[in-house]
Protein backbone atom coordinates (compact mmCIF):
# COMPACT_ATOMS: atom_id res chain seq x y z
CA UNK A 1 0.00 0.00 0.00
CA UNK A 2 1.34 3.27 -1.18
CA UNK A 3 1.98 6.78 1.49
CA UNK A 4 -1.23 7.82 -0.18
CA UNK A 5 -3.63 4.75 -0.01
CA UNK A 6 -2.13 5.00 3.91
CA UNK A 7 -3.11 8.48 4.70
CA UNK A 8 -6.63 7.75 3.20
CA UNK A 9 -7.49 4.89 4.93
CA UNK A 10 -6.69 6.58 8.11
CA UNK A 11 -8.52 9.32 7.99
CA UNK A 12 -8.49 11.60 10.90
CA UNK A 13 -6.91 8.98 12.79
CA UNK A 14 -3.23 10.14 12.97
CA UNK A 15 -3.29 11.50 16.37
CA UNK A 16 -4.49 8.28 17.79
CA UNK A 17 -2.28 5.94 15.92
CA UNK A 18 0.65 8.01 17.18
CA UNK A 19 -0.08 7.00 20.32
CA UNK A 20 -0.49 3.11 19.26
CA UNK A 21 2.27 1.84 18.28
CA UNK A 22 1.73 -2.04 18.84
CA UNK A 23 -0.93 -1.72 15.53
CA UNK A 24 2.44 -1.58 13.17
CA UNK A 25 3.23 -4.92 14.64
CA UNK A 26 0.15 -7.04 14.01
CA UNK A 27 0.46 -10.28 11.49
CA UNK A 28 -2.14 -9.18 8.78
CA UNK A 29 -5.04 -10.86 8.41
CA UNK A 30 -6.22 -9.65 12.08
CA UNK A 31 -9.27 -10.89 13.16
CA UNK A 32 -10.50 -7.75 15.59
CA UNK A 33 -13.42 -8.93 17.75
CA UNK A 34 -16.30 -6.13 17.71
CA UNK A 35 -19.45 -6.10 19.86
CA UNK A 36 -20.14 -2.55 18.60
CA UNK A 37 -18.83 -0.49 21.45
CA UNK A 38 -17.24 2.27 21.45
CA UNK A 39 -14.07 0.43 22.35
CA UNK A 40 -14.13 -2.43 19.92
CA UNK A 41 -15.52 0.52 16.81
CA UNK A 42 -12.38 2.49 17.85
CA UNK A 43 -10.48 -0.61 17.58
CA UNK A 44 -12.06 -1.22 14.44
CA UNK A 45 -11.25 1.79 12.46
CA UNK A 46 -7.69 2.16 13.87
CA UNK A 47 -6.33 -1.18 12.53
CA UNK A 48 -8.46 -1.32 9.43
CA UNK A 49 -6.46 2.36 8.61
CA UNK A 50 -3.64 -0.39 8.40
CA UNK A 51 -4.40 -2.61 6.42
CA UNK A 52 -7.55 -3.97 4.21
CA UNK A 53 -6.88 -7.91 5.81
CA UNK A 54 -9.13 -7.04 9.07
CA UNK A 55 -11.65 -8.99 9.98
CA UNK A 56 -14.68 -7.51 12.15
CA UNK A 57 -15.97 -10.53 14.41
CA UNK A 58 -19.64 -9.88 15.96
CA UNK A 59 -19.90 -12.85 18.41
CA UNK A 60 -23.30 -13.15 19.60
CA UNK A 61 -23.70 -14.73 22.82
CA UNK A 62 -27.42 -15.02 22.80
CA UNK A 63 -27.91 -12.82 25.70
CA UNK A 64 -29.81 -9.81 24.88
CA UNK A 65 -32.68 -9.04 22.42
CA UNK A 66 -31.43 -6.45 20.40
CA UNK A 67 -28.00 -8.27 19.59
CA UNK A 68 -29.25 -8.58 15.56
CA UNK A 69 -29.05 -5.09 15.70
CA UNK A 70 -25.84 -4.63 17.36
CA UNK A 71 -24.39 -6.71 14.63
CA UNK A 72 -26.04 -4.36 12.28
CA UNK A 73 -23.53 -1.88 13.93
CA UNK A 74 -20.41 -3.60 13.35
CA UNK A 75 -21.52 -4.43 9.90
CA UNK A 76 -22.19 -1.33 8.93
CA UNK A 77 -18.52 -0.30 10.09
CA UNK A 78 -16.82 -3.10 8.58
CA UNK A 79 -18.82 -1.71 5.52
CA UNK A 80 -17.80 2.19 5.71
CA UNK A 81 -14.01 0.97 6.61
CA UNK A 82 -14.15 -1.20 3.65
CA UNK A 83 -13.39 -4.55 5.54
CA UNK A 84 -14.71 -8.43 5.85
CA UNK A 85 -17.05 -9.08 8.76
CA UNK A 86 -18.21 -12.13 9.87
CA UNK A 87 -21.12 -12.49 13.00
CA UNK A 88 -21.26 -15.46 15.06
CA UNK A 89 -23.97 -17.01 17.03
CA UNK A 90 -22.73 -19.19 21.07
CA UNK A 91 -25.22 -20.28 23.24
CA UNK A 92 -24.06 -19.37 26.91
CA UNK A 93 -26.86 -20.28 29.75
CA UNK A 94 -27.55 -18.22 32.30
CA UNK A 95 -26.11 -18.85 35.50
CA UNK A 96 -22.78 -18.68 37.71
CA UNK A 97 -20.12 -16.96 36.28
CA UNK A 98 -21.93 -15.80 33.41
CA UNK A 99 -18.88 -13.34 32.72
CA UNK A 100 -16.11 -16.09 32.33
CA UNK A 101 -18.14 -18.61 30.64
CA UNK A 102 -19.33 -15.79 27.96
CA UNK A 103 -15.71 -14.79 27.74
CA UNK A 104 -14.44 -18.06 27.13
CA UNK A 105 -17.18 -18.96 24.73
CA UNK A 106 -15.83 -15.41 22.80
CA UNK A 107 -12.38 -16.63 22.41
CA UNK A 108 -13.21 -19.89 21.45
CA UNK A 109 -15.76 -18.45 18.15
CA UNK A 110 -12.62 -15.77 17.79
CA UNK A 111 -10.24 -18.53 17.28
CA UNK A 112 -12.20 -20.73 15.15
CA UNK A 113 -12.51 -17.78 12.65
CA UNK A 114 -9.24 -16.61 13.12
CA UNK A 115 -8.42 -20.29 11.87
CA UNK A 116 -10.67 -20.23 8.54
CA UNK A 117 -9.07 -16.99 7.30
CA UNK A 118 -5.64 -17.78 8.01
CA UNK A 119 -5.15 -15.28 10.75
CA UNK A 120 -2.54 -15.28 13.47
CA UNK A 121 -3.27 -11.99 15.62
CA UNK A 122 -7.08 -11.72 17.13
CA UNK A 123 -7.10 -7.85 18.19
CA UNK A 124 -9.06 -6.87 21.39
CA UNK A 125 -10.45 -3.37 22.17
CA UNK A 126 -8.89 -3.05 26.03
CA UNK A 127 -8.11 0.68 26.85
CA UNK A 128 -6.19 2.10 29.62
CA UNK A 129 -9.28 2.33 31.42
CA UNK A 130 -9.80 -1.14 31.09
CA UNK A 131 -6.16 -1.91 32.59
CA UNK A 132 -6.95 0.16 35.82
CA UNK A 133 -9.92 -1.41 36.41
CA UNK A 134 -8.44 -5.23 36.06
CA UNK A 135 -5.43 -3.68 38.26
CA UNK A 136 -7.78 -2.69 41.41
CA UNK A 137 -9.90 -6.15 40.39
CA UNK A 138 -6.83 -7.79 41.01
CA UNK A 139 -5.31 -6.14 44.07
CA UNK A 140 -8.70 -7.34 45.85
CA UNK A 141 -8.49 -10.72 44.97
CA UNK A 142 -5.26 -10.37 46.59
CA UNK A 143 -2.90 -10.81 43.30
CA UNK A 144 0.60 -10.94 43.06
CA UNK A 145 2.66 -8.94 41.03
CA UNK A 146 1.82 -11.44 37.70
CA UNK A 147 -1.82 -10.04 38.75
CA UNK A 148 -0.89 -6.55 39.40
CA UNK A 149 0.82 -5.99 36.33
CA UNK A 150 -2.89 -6.00 34.28
CA UNK A 151 -2.99 -7.19 30.94
CA UNK A 152 -0.38 -7.66 28.53
CA UNK A 153 -0.32 -5.68 25.48
CA UNK A 154 0.97 -9.12 23.28
CA UNK A 155 0.12 -12.55 25.07
CA UNK A 156 0.10 -15.50 22.32
CA UNK A 157 -2.27 -15.12 19.84
CA UNK A 158 -4.29 -11.58 21.34
CA UNK A 159 -3.11 -7.96 21.35
CA UNK A 160 -4.17 -5.15 23.13
CA UNK A 161 -3.39 -2.22 20.93
CA UNK A 162 -5.18 0.87 22.46
CA UNK A 163 -4.00 -0.11 26.32
CA UNK A 164 -2.25 3.67 25.65
CA UNK A 165 -5.99 5.23 24.66
CA UNK A 166 -8.55 6.14 26.98
CA UNK A 167 -12.24 5.42 26.37
CA UNK A 168 -13.01 9.01 25.88
CA UNK A 169 -10.34 8.82 23.29
CA UNK A 170 -12.35 5.78 21.86
CA UNK A 171 -15.71 7.77 22.01
CA UNK A 172 -13.59 10.68 20.34
CA UNK A 173 -12.68 7.88 17.46
CA UNK A 174 -16.09 6.93 16.68
CA UNK A 175 -17.49 10.74 16.46
CA UNK A 176 -14.83 11.03 13.82
CA UNK A 177 -15.81 8.81 12.06
CA UNK A 178 -19.72 9.06 12.62
CA UNK A 179 -20.28 5.69 13.99
CA UNK A 180 -23.30 5.67 16.45
CA UNK A 181 -22.05 2.50 19.25
CA UNK A 182 -24.38 0.18 21.02
CA UNK A 183 -24.39 1.30 24.66
CA UNK A 184 -24.15 -2.35 26.43
CA UNK A 185 -26.63 -2.25 29.45
CA UNK A 186 -24.38 -4.86 31.01
CA UNK A 187 -21.85 -2.46 31.55
CA UNK A 188 -23.45 -0.34 34.54
CA UNK A 189 -24.62 -3.19 36.35
CA UNK A 190 -23.64 -3.10 39.85
CA UNK A 191 -23.94 -7.09 39.89
CA UNK A 192 -20.52 -7.22 38.53
CA UNK A 193 -17.90 -6.01 40.47
CA UNK A 194 -15.83 -4.70 37.61
CA UNK A 195 -18.77 -2.11 36.95
CA UNK A 196 -18.57 -1.36 40.80
CA UNK A 197 -14.93 -0.85 40.40
CA UNK A 198 -15.42 1.41 37.21
CA UNK A 199 -18.58 4.06 38.50
CA UNK A 200 -17.41 3.92 42.16
CA UNK A 201 -14.11 2.44 43.63
CA UNK A 202 -11.94 4.47 40.88
CA UNK A 203 -13.95 7.86 40.83
CA UNK A 204 -13.72 7.62 44.94
CA UNK A 205 -10.34 7.00 44.83
CA UNK A 206 -9.14 9.57 42.13
CA UNK A 207 -11.29 12.06 44.32
CA UNK A 208 -9.63 10.87 47.29
CA UNK A 209 -6.04 11.59 45.80
CA UNK A 210 -6.61 14.69 43.69
CA UNK A 211 -5.77 12.98 40.53
CA UNK A 212 -6.61 10.77 37.78
CA UNK A 213 -5.32 7.51 38.64
CA UNK A 214 -6.00 5.70 35.04
CA UNK A 215 -2.65 6.70 33.93
CA UNK A 216 -0.71 5.93 37.57
CA UNK A 217 -2.15 2.45 37.85
CA UNK A 218 -1.56 1.65 34.22
CA UNK A 219 2.34 2.86 34.77
CA UNK A 220 2.82 0.62 37.57
CA UNK A 221 1.42 -2.32 35.47
CA UNK A 222 3.77 -2.29 32.59
CA UNK A 223 6.78 -1.97 35.70
CA UNK A 224 5.49 -4.86 37.60
CA UNK A 225 4.69 -6.65 34.56
CA UNK A 226 8.42 -6.66 33.32
CA UNK A 227 9.61 -7.07 36.95
CA UNK A 228 7.38 -10.17 36.80
CA UNK A 229 8.48 -11.55 33.44
CA UNK A 230 12.62 -10.88 34.57
CA UNK A 231 11.91 -12.73 37.61
CA UNK A 232 10.06 -15.79 36.58
CA UNK A 233 12.70 -16.28 33.63
CA UNK A 234 15.44 -16.17 36.54
CA UNK A 235 13.91 -18.61 38.71
CA UNK A 236 12.79 -20.78 35.71
CA UNK A 237 16.59 -21.01 34.44
CA UNK A 238 17.33 -21.63 38.06
CA UNK A 239 15.46 -24.42 39.23
CA UNK A 240 15.09 -27.75 38.22
CA UNK A 241 18.81 -27.33 37.39
CA UNK A 242 19.14 -26.99 33.27
CA UNK A 243 21.41 -29.60 33.80
CA UNK A 244 19.13 -32.25 35.77
CA UNK A 245 18.70 -35.20 33.98
CA UNK A 246 15.20 -35.89 35.58
CA UNK A 247 13.47 -32.31 35.34
CA UNK A 248 10.12 -33.53 36.13
CA UNK A 249 11.30 -34.67 39.38
CA UNK A 250 13.90 -32.49 40.16
CA UNK A 251 16.76 -32.52 42.70
CA UNK A 252 15.61 -30.43 45.55
CA UNK A 253 19.27 -28.82 46.54
CA UNK A 254 19.20 -25.85 44.00
CA UNK A 255 15.67 -25.31 45.57
CA UNK A 256 16.72 -24.80 49.02
CA UNK A 257 19.74 -22.50 47.90
CA UNK A 258 17.39 -19.88 46.22
CA UNK A 259 16.39 -16.97 47.54
CA UNK A 260 12.74 -17.18 48.86
CA UNK A 261 11.59 -15.02 46.35
CA UNK A 262 13.23 -17.35 43.52
CA UNK A 263 12.25 -20.38 45.14
CA UNK A 264 8.23 -19.60 45.13
CA UNK A 265 8.25 -18.67 41.58
CA UNK A 266 10.20 -21.60 40.86
CA UNK A 267 8.22 -23.99 42.09
CA UNK A 268 4.86 -22.23 40.92
CA UNK A 269 6.27 -22.76 37.44
CA UNK A 270 7.12 -26.40 38.08
CA UNK A 271 3.39 -26.99 39.24
CA UNK A 272 2.22 -25.64 35.62
CA UNK A 273 -1.12 -24.02 35.14
CA UNK A 274 -3.28 -22.54 36.31
CA UNK A 275 -1.24 -20.98 38.47
CA UNK A 276 -0.96 -22.15 42.04
CA UNK A 277 -1.86 -20.21 45.55
CA UNK A 278 0.55 -19.18 48.10
CA UNK A 279 -0.44 -21.79 50.07
CA UNK A 280 0.57 -24.33 47.76
CA UNK A 281 3.41 -23.35 46.48
CA UNK A 282 5.10 -22.74 50.32
CA UNK A 283 3.95 -26.36 51.17
CA UNK A 284 5.52 -27.75 48.23
CA UNK A 285 8.79 -25.92 49.66
CA UNK A 286 8.03 -27.36 53.10
CA UNK A 287 8.46 -30.51 51.79
CA UNK A 288 11.48 -29.65 49.45
CA UNK A 289 13.15 -28.60 52.99
CA UNK A 290 12.60 -31.99 55.21
CA UNK A 291 9.48 -30.32 56.95
CA UNK A 292 6.85 -32.07 55.78
CA UNK A 293 6.75 -36.14 54.11
CA UNK A 294 4.10 -34.94 51.27
CA UNK A 295 1.76 -32.79 50.43
CA UNK A 296 -1.82 -33.28 48.93
CA UNK A 297 -2.84 -30.54 46.34
CA UNK A 298 -6.34 -29.92 44.84
CA UNK A 299 -6.53 -31.11 41.40
CA UNK A 300 -2.35 -31.74 41.12
CA UNK A 301 -2.26 -35.08 43.31
CA UNK A 302 0.51 -35.69 46.18
CA UNK A 303 3.61 -34.44 46.10
CA UNK A 304 6.31 -36.02 48.06
CA UNK A 305 10.37 -36.35 48.48
CA UNK A 306 12.32 -39.30 47.71
CA UNK A 307 15.78 -39.67 47.29
CA UNK A 308 16.26 -35.81 47.50
CA UNK A 309 14.19 -35.36 44.71
CA UNK A 310 10.44 -34.01 44.89
CA UNK A 311 7.75 -36.33 42.68
CA UNK A 312 4.35 -36.02 42.09
CA UNK A 313 1.57 -38.97 41.91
Amino acid sequence: MTLAADADRSGGLGPWLERTPLLATLPRPTVVACSGGADSLALLALVASGSPATIAVHVDHGLRANSAAEADVVRGAADQLGVAMVGVRVDVAPGANLEARARDARYKALRAVAASHGAHAIAVGHTADDQAETVLLNVMRGAATAGLGGMAPVRDDLYRPMLGLRRADTEAICAELGFDPVHDPSNTDPAYLRNRIRHDLLPALSAASARDLVPLLARQADVLRSEHTYLDALATASWPAPDDPSPATPDVRPLRSLDPVLARRAVRAWLGSPPATLDDVDAVLAVARGERVAVELAGRGRIARSGGRLCRS
